[in-house]
């Protein structure tokens, strides 16, 4: 196998041209190519606490946590001491296991579903939530929001068409016309597009899926009310109101982006999926709703689904041993730290003269470099991505590793301490110098 030199080339250089010639791009998944900022990815070697080092041995503190599941930071003793005993045990039998069990009684005990149902990726538990609810409803259309991400499912690859409520094309190569035609895609926030599309389709509409806050195209929280709008206009129409959580779930609040509004509104979701800080950094996912939803899953109902690592003994293990050290004090660390970065942040970048915007939704959040609110994908879209990437690569070059492109969010963890604070905010406005010149070229 090939050496790293460790000559005059850097070795994270040396790595990504070995991968593009044998990986597509040479990531396994396109944001991690820097292709939104230039540059060369970061090849990192070890993580601990909030803190990435590269192969190059440069240090970073951390602002993606691995884009969301690292909760309690890298390596946590607790969580790895969880996972070196399971491990020593075996990594998968393809048997039901104790750890299963209790990581669904755990979501159960946090949400409002009241059934789990495990698979390995967020995109599975889109997927597989869909399939379910046109199995359940006996219906075949879904409706979803421009901008809301939801895995690299077909019938969710899709742009919108002309007018408020059309059926969509396909937004990749790849995807055929037939997987995205009963597919419904809307502006977000828009509760008149919503009227307009179950007022023509409502019989037809299996379900309506969101996510529950926004973070796929940077950070754009629902308007006060539009989640329990949603909830209610499903029921009215006999549809199923299914809330994405996969990277809001135990991260933005303890419960969820459900905790900011719906354990408040009272409102619930029929269908809600989860991953990330629920896999404690493994390849984890899940969907659950009501029992009655839930019940008609194969074995005991109609509607198949399968998976051979569902439930890995490891994967939910880490899940369990993370979501028990998340107490309510975890989340006040990183809600405090959330809030000290915001306000440098904001600072820095009025000091430089650059417009911008920061949005958050709990404890995640994103700063979009624009005039005005971003309340959808629309509006998200007219940041300055000239000036995200030249903010971007200042922080770099100072020690701070944040999402390598303009429509992610950014996030901390229970191991940012004063340390990896301090290292952000003194590479805060030297960054935002940096943008405001980008911005300005980009201008003339």
């Amino acid at each position: 196998m090939p050496t790293l030199d460790h000559g005059s080339v850097p070795a994270s250089e040396q790595l990504f041209a070995r991968a593009k010639a044998v990986t597509p791009g040479g990531v396994n998944s396109p944001v991690r190519a820097f292709n939104a900022v230039g540059g060369t990815p970061r090849f990192i070697r070890e993580a601990h606490g909030a803190w990435l080092t590269d192969v190059d041995g440069n240090r970073y503190a951390d602002l993606i946590c691995s884009w969301g599941p690292m909760l309690l930071g890298h390596a946590h003793p607790e969580v790895q001491a969880a996972v070196q005993a399971a491990v020593a045990r075996g990594t998968s039998y393809g048997t039901p296991t104790e750890p299963e069990v209790e990581l669904a009684e755990e979501i159960v005990s946090r949400t409002p579903v009241e059934e789990v149902r495990f698979v390995s990726s967020g995109t599975e538990a889109t997927m597989s939530a869909i399939r379910l609810a046109r199995g359940f409803t006996g219906r075949e259309v879904v409706i979803k929001f421009a901008g809301c991400y939801h895995g690299h499912v077909d019938a969710l690859l899709a742009s919108a068409g002309s007018g408020l409520a059309t059926f969509a094309v396909p937004g990749t190569p790849g995807v055929p016309a037939s997987s995205t035609e009963l597919t419904v895609v809307l502006p977000y926030n828009d509760r008149a597009a919503v009227e307009a599309a179950f007022a023509e389709y409502g019989d037809r509409v299996a379900c309506l899926i969101t996510e529950a806050a926004p973070g796929n195209m940077g950070v754009v929280p629902p308007e006060e009310g539009f989640n329990g709008f949603l909830a209610e206009i499903c029921r009215r129409h006999g549809a199923l109101f299914i809330s994405d959580e996969v990277m809001t779930g135990f991260r933005a609040t303890r419960e969820g982006a459900w905790g900011l509004d719906g354990k408040h509104e009272g409102w619930t979701p029929d269908l809600m999926t989860f991953g990330k800080v629920m896999g404690g950094g493994f390849p984890a996912a899940a969907f659950g709703g009501r029992a009655e939803i839930m019940q008609r899953l194969s074995p005991v109902g109609p509607v198949y689904q399968a998976g051979t690592l569902s439930g890995n003994p490891i994967a939910t293990t880490a899940g369990l041993a993370t979501l028990r050290l998340a107490t309510d004090e975890v989340y006040t660390h990183i809600a405090n730290a959330a809030e000290t970065v915001k306000a440098a942040a904001s600072q820095a970048l009025t000091q430089a003269g650059v417009p911008h915007v920061v949005q958050n939704a709990g404890t995640m959040f994103s700063v979009f470099f624009t005039d005005a609110p971003a309340t959808d994908f629309a509006g998200a879209s007219t940041t300055d991505v000239a000036a995200y990437a030249a903010f971007f690569h200042a922080m770099l070059a100072r020690g701070v590793y944040l999402p390598p492109s303009a429509f992610e969010a950014w996030f901390l963890s229970s191991a940012h301490d004063e340390e990896a604070v301090g290292t952000i905010l003194a590479a805060l406005p030297e960054a935002a110098r940096a943008a405001a010149q980008a911005s300005t070229a980009v201008a003339r």
